[in-house]
């Protein structure tokens, strides 16, 4: 499906069948994995389930004096081994292949999916260091009307403006190109001017910190998720909430195929008329109310004060309830 729909972007591109299939596809298998076990969990419980009540097996081991419960031991013992290799992989495995994949997304299909921080750019090099960039340009890594100032117990004690930085070496030493320098103690003054002149300094910066990926998150570990929204905050730019709602994201997943075992063993493990296409009808339903869920939820994370984890965390919280609610109800 996915190739059906990329085709014309690969014949409009100069890009190998060796690339297409390395860089693309294989890395997209644990990325679309990732965000459908959940649902490929519930599913096979309903399944396995299901036939399991049609043949009148669920009968047979209740009626032998198996409480419901213990029969949920295995389901859950399955589950948790699931749950763990997703939370491994969420952690430390997708975002390697999905950042393979999203590079060549950037690259070959979407370009729109590679951004630049380009204009009136404000941010901090540290917590005392102020910066100002009026227009960044990617191509020749040119900063234009640069400002740096520095504070000391809340004071501004330094102002550096240039007219032009330029690249010297990568990844922090630029050239300030028709510069001023202002320094302030007390009531003392003393003002530089370098009309026409060029000096070499290092700034806590590079080219990299003004492009950036849309969705630059699933590329990254949870232990560099972690130290960039460390970083965003303390520089003061307001980007790190859609970077905190993938790293609670991480963990919510694995522990909704706990919650959807228990709703699809709940669901399932009583005989009826329907049989497994009826089973099937509720799984997809409450699959699909789940999926819902988690994007409203998510919405009102991005748009709204809620709380990044509790946003993310609030369909499972909601399904808790209705899988205890299910299991309550469940043929005993």
């Amino acid at each position: 499906m996915d190739f059906a729909e990329r085709i014309n972007h690969f014949i409009g591109q100069d890009v190998t069948t060796r690339e297409i299939v390395f860089d693309y596809y294989l890395p997209f298998i644990p990325w679309i994995n990732g965000l459908m076990w959940p649902l490929f969990a519930l599913l096979a419980v309903i399944f396995f389930t299901s036939r399991m009540a049609s043949n009148s097996e669920i009968i047979a081991i209740l009626s032998s004096g198996v409480s419901y419960y213990r029969l949920l031991v295995p389901f859950m013992i399955s589950a948790l081994i699931i749950a763990s290799l997703l939370w491994y992989g969420n952690n430390y495995i997708i975002p390697n292949s999905t950042k393979v994949k999203n590079e060549f997304t950037a690259k070959y299909i979407k370009k729109s999916e590679q951004k630049t921080h380009s204009n009136h750019f404000h941010f901090f090099v540290n917590p005392d260091e102020k910066a100002y960039v009026r227009y960044y340009k990617k191509k020749d890594t040119v900063v234009n009307t640069f400002r740096l100032e520095k504070f000391k117990d809340g004071e501004i004690v330094e102002f550096t403006k240039a007219k032009k930085l330029t690249m010297k070496e990568y990844p922090n030493l630029w050239t300030m190109h028709d510069y001023e320098v202002r320094k302030c103690s007390g009531l003392q003054e003393n003002l530089l001017i370098a009309k026409g002149a060029e000096k070499d300094t290092t700034l806590n910066f590079s080219p990299d910190d003004f492009v950036y990926y849309l969705k630059a998150m699933e590329m990254m570990t949870t232990s560099d998720l972690r130290s960039y929204i460390k970083q965003e905050t303390s520089r003061g730019i307001n980007a790190a909430k859609k970077y905190e709602i993938e790293l609670f994201r991480r963990s919510a997943d694995p522990f909704t195929i706990l919650i959807l075992t228990l709703i699809g063993v709940a669901i399932a493990s009583r005989k009826i008329r329907g049989g497994m296409g009826l089973h099937l009808a509720l799984g997809v339903t409450i699959g699909a109310a789940f999926v819902i869920l988690a994007k409203f939820s998510a919405t009102f994370v991005n748009n709204l004060s809620l709380s990044p984890a509790l946003g993310v965390w609030l369909p499972n919280i909601i399904f808790s309830v209705v899988a205890l609610w299910l299991l309550r109800r469940a043929q005993k």
